[in-house]
């Protein structure tokens, strides 16, 4: 495992291109943290998903 200047200290992080980590943190540009829940975005991404089908 690299040691990337991203990890939140856990020595686990594993952050792909987006800066997205598997534990659900995202990269703000200057810390890890959790990204605010776009309702909207949730909603919209439900609803392409169903007319999808």
């Amino acid at each position: 495992m690299t040691n990337d200047p991203r990890c939140c200290g856990t020595d686990t992080c594993m952050i792909n291109a987006e800066g997205q980590c598997w534990c659900g943190q995202q990269w703000d540009g200057e810390k890890m943290c959790h990204p605010s829940l776009d309702q909207k975005a949730v909603e919209d991404k439900a609803k392409d998903d169903e007319e999808a089908q």
